[in-house]
């Protein structure tokens, strides 16, 4: 039987004590997964949660990718700041990748992500994952293993889809789809549009990301 791809990269924001079925869930869906954004507090936070430090225990165990989340507010938070979340995400919770969330698109900030870039290689991180929720520059696929091209609801991506990628093709896309109807199927849209991982919610509002895939709902991660 041919192996499952590796297409799913999900943005799960709610405690493991408050949804240990829903984590679970991912964790069943390890052979589609291609990472899971870990996200205790809008980051690490100031300590380690036990929780979480044992979901993302299994998750390594399961062979899927553990992403720290960071925010960098596009490029306006202080670098030392979310170089000392990596560290957090690092030493609390085993991570081995990172997803920067709120990144700038333009050339003249890649400065900024290209000191945060080395300095995650420096920590021993595999994965960088960078949210821009548009397309960027094509400098950043220099310095990221997957370039979050789209983010946004399912409305406008069937209205008006992503801005076309000019980059090369020697880095992953993503797109990060919100408010998708029951029964919509992300993935072979998305492959069109040329990403090779994607995430379908139904959640909307102010907190889309805490709720499950699709693709897990409808048991197309069997």
């Amino acid at each position: 039987m041919r192996e499952p791809v590796r297409d799913l990269l999900i943005p799960y924001y709610e405690h493991p004590s408050v949804r240990p079925a829903e984590w679970d869930a991912i964790i069943a869906a390890a052979p589609r997964v291609y990472g899971v954004v870990l996200n205790p507090a809008s980051g690490p936070g100031e300590a380690p949660d036990p929780a979480f430090a044992e979901v993302a225990a299994r998750l390594r165990n399961a062979d899927v990718r553990v992403l720290g989340y960071a925010d960098t507010d596009y490029g306006r938070r202080p670098a030392a700041d979310v170089v000392r979340d990596l560290g957090r995400h690092r030493d609390w919770y085993g991570a081995d990748g990172l997803f920067l969330d709120q990144v700038a698109a333009g050339r003249e900030e890649f400065g900024y992500y290209q000191r945060l870039a080395t300095a995650a290689w420096g920590a021993g991180y595999g994965t960088l994952v960078l949210n821009h929720g548009t397309a960027p520059h094509p400098s950043y696929a220099r310095i990221a293993d997957v370039l979050v091209t789209f983010e946004g609801t399912w409305a406008t991506y069937t209205r008006l889809g992503p801005q076309r990628w000019r980059g090369g093709s020697g880095v992953r896309l993503c797109h990060l789809v919100y408010g998708v109807p029951a029964g919509a199927d992300l993935a072979e849209p998305a492959r069109e549009r040329g990403a090779t991982v994607h995430c379908a919610v139904p959640g909307e509002g102010a907190h889309p990301w805490g709720t499950l895939p699709h693709a897990l709902e409808f048991g197309s991660a069997q």
